[in-house]
C-alpha cells in the first residue's frame, strides 16, 4: 500500500472513531500482544531469578531471561507496545505479591509504574495465584483495561513472575 495512502487511511479512522493504539479491537487483540511478549521473551532464554534490588523502597528478586535482565529495562516491553499498541509489563513474585519491574503503563503523574503490585484483591490474582491464566477486564491504576495476564514459570515449573499485556477502554 502507498505510504501516503495509509497515513490517509490512518487519519480518516481516527477522525471516524477507530481505536488508538491503546484501545483494543478485540479479545484477540490481547491475546496477540501476549503472545509476542511470550516470543520475545523466549527468544532471550528461560526465566530466573537471580538476586534482589531495591524497585521503589521494595526489595525485589531481579528477574532474567537467559543473561538479560529486565529489572528497569523497558526495551523488550516498549517493543511490544510500538508492534500491537496497547500495554505490557512483566511482574516478578515478591512474597505474596507481584511487583512491576518492566512495564509501560503509566501512573498518573506519568511516570512509568514500575515498583507498583498487581492488586492483591483483583479479578486477576486468584486464576494467576493457581498457576492459572486471565483474561478481562480490570481496573488498572484508576482506569480501565481490557487484559490478559499468564503466569512465568521458571525451569522447574515454579511460577516467579506474571506476563500482561492491556489495552485502556474507553
Amino acid at each position: 500500500m502507498d505510504k501516503a495512502v495509509f497515513v490517509w487511511l490512518a487519519l480518516a479512522g481516527a477522525l471516524a472513531g477507530a481505536p488508538t493504539p491503546l484501545q483494543a479491537q478485540s479479545a484477540a487483540d490481547v491475546q496477540a500482544a501476549m503472545q509476542l511478549l511470550k516470543a520475545k521473551t523466549a527468544q532471550l532464554g528461560t526465566p530466573t531469578l537471580k538476586g534482589e534490588e531495591e524497585v521503589e523502597g521494595r526489595k525485589t528478586p531481579i528477574l532474567y531471561f537467559g543473561t538479560t535482565r529486565m529489572n528497569g529495562d523497558f526495551a523488550l516491553v516498549d517493543a511490544v507496545q510500538k508492534e500491537k499498541g496497547g500495554t505490557a509489563t512483566l511482574f516478578v513474585k515478591t512474597g505474596e505479591d507481584f511487583v512491576r519491574i518492566a512495564t509501560n503503563v503509566k501512573k498518573p503523574d506519568g511516570s512509568r509504574a514500575v515498583g507498583t503490585i498487581l492488586d492483591p484483591k483483583g479479578k486477576a490474582i486468584a486464576a494467576l495465584r493457581t498457576g492459572g491464566k486471565f483474561a478481562g477486564e480490570v481496573d488498572i491504576l484508576g482506569k480501565p483495561y481490557l487484559t490478559a495476564y499468564e503466569p512465568m514459570q521458571d525451569a522447574r515449573g515454579d511460577v516467579i513472575g506474571i506476563y500482561y499485556v492491556g489495552y485502556l477502554k474507553q
